[in-house]
């Protein structure tokens, strides 16, 4: 992983951990499922459990992000910074499963797939937002739960979203079935028609419903 900072301030050399490479090949192999949801799902599962992030509840995932002080989602974090927090986040999984987690590793194949994931201009720097977005899309937690906690991120005080903040969140997680091969299935990655359609319902259903229930 020394080379792979050495390349981030160099913008010289790239490379994948020799188990990423591995897990790489291994999510390859799945592309013979014949659907593509499972497909997907199966190439999801296999890389949250590689990571060990099926181990992660949600809870201890925002424990983790509020000790880190990750509040501006629109702040970049550096790679010491993503380092620090992906540490503090093994390192209580293996408290919990020591058998099961090694630090050092499951930190830089964290790591390795983040950048590749939201750094593929290799600039040594990642949102926060990009970083709660994969962390939180693969910790083990319900999908109801997991999308709340999402769109708070990207929600005023008031609990409402405009549409540059929710293209921000779509636009952060359409990346992750990218780098899986797997973006054709969800339309591509142009999030504007989905964002246009997000409002265009919104609308649709405040304007059946009574205008107190709409206030309310």
């Amino acid at each position: 992983m020394r080379e792979q900072l050495k390349g981030h301030e160099t913008q010289t050399t790239c490379w994948d951990h020799p188990k990423m490479t591995e897990l790489y090949q291994s999510l390859a192999d799945l592309n013979n499922v014949r659907f593509s949801a499972y497909r997907t799902a199966m190439k999801l599962r296999r890389l949250q459990k590689a990571l060990c992030l099926d181990l992660l509840s949600l809870s201890a995932a925002c424990d983790a992000l509020d000790q880190h002080n990750l509040k501006q989602n629109d702040q970049p974090m550096d790679i010491l910074q993503i380092i620090n927090c992906l540490t503090t986040i093994y390192d209580r999984l293996e408290q919990e499963h020591n058998n099961l987690v090694n630090v050092p590793l499951c930190v830089d194949m964290c790591l390795n797939w983040l950048l590749n994931v939201y750094d593929t201009g290799r600039t040594g720097r990642i949102r926060v937002l990009s970083f709660k977005t994969g962390i939180i899309s693969l910790c083990k937690a319900h999908l109801e739960d997991k999308y709340r906690y999402l769109f708070k991120q990207v929600a005023s005080s008031t609990g409402f979203c405009d549409q540059r903040r929710l293209g921000l969140l779509l636009h952060d997680s359409i990346q992750i079935p990218r780098q899986l091969g797997e973006v054709a299935s969800f339309g591509g990655s142009n999030i504007e028609p989905s964002v246009r359609s997000c409002f265009q319902f919104v609308r649709k259903i405040f304007s059946v419903l009574p205008r107190t229930q709409a206030q309310g």
